[in-house]
């Protein structure tokens, strides 16, 4: 059985009521993945969106010599695949499990309906497509005034949250692909923070000493 709660817990169906929210329920099925599954290729025909129960899930797009670049990574509450609903046309990007995962699949037919019938409804589609523009706008802006270093403060803060210790859940490469610049340079950015005292690592965990440094660097 879906659960429900992870579903009324998504922006975009917040303000369905229970018998809607229900509707919603049967027509979804949850999908159990292990580390590489693809969930769906890019260009691929679409007739479902996604939501992660457990796990983590890279979004990529592949260039024509076949080197990957991570542009998205999804984990627990996230939802991903919903661009095609709206256009109707193929998947923009690869999804793909980065770690065993769970994920919850609605399929885009229930919910057209439910749009055709309560159209009102599709105010919360048009915040939620709002807010994926902003996060475009602000990515599209640090690829042009901020440079590598500052890029990679920035994600590594987001992997960390709020929590000054943490673990980097994706390879090198993978980090490579979201800051946007090859690895070496990506490690000899962590490799200064390290240096100025702003990072301490112990295997695969790091500690942030000074998130004030890493804030400023990252803007």
């Amino acid at each position: 059985m879906v659960d429900r709660e992870l579903l009324r817990n998504i922006e975009l169906f917040e303000d369905l009521d229970d018998e809607q929210l229900d509707q919603i329920v049967q027509a979804a099925d949850e999908r159990d993945l292990v580390r590489g599954d693809v969930i769906f290729a890019e260009g691929a025909d679409a007739d479902a969106l996604y939501i992660v129960r457990a796990g983590r899930i890279a979004i990529l797009n592949r260039s024509f010599d076949g080197r990957e670049s991570m542009v998205a990574l999804m984990e627990r509450g996230d939802l991903f695949g919903e661009m095609s609903l709206f256009d109707g046309l193929g998947r923009s990007a690869e999804a793909r499990a980065l770690e065993p995962s769970a994920i919850v699949a609605v399929p885009f037919t229930p919910l057209k309906v439910l749009w055709e019938d309560h159209p009102q409804l599709l105010w919360r589609v048009i915040a939620m497509l709002s807010r994926r523009l902003r996060a475009m706008d602000e990515a599209l802006a640090d690829s042009f005034f901020l440079d590598v270093t500052g890029r990679t403060a920035k994600h590594l803060l987001e992997l960390a949250g709020e929590h000054d210790e943490f673990e980097i859940p994706i390879t090198q490469e993978e980090l490579a692909g979201l800051v946007g610049a090859s690895r070496e340079r990506v490690n000899k950015a962590i490799s200064n923070f390290l240096r100025l005292g702003w990072l301490e690592q112990h295997d695969r965990t790091y500690r942030i000493l000074k998130r004030r440094e890493l804030e400023i660097r990252s803007k």
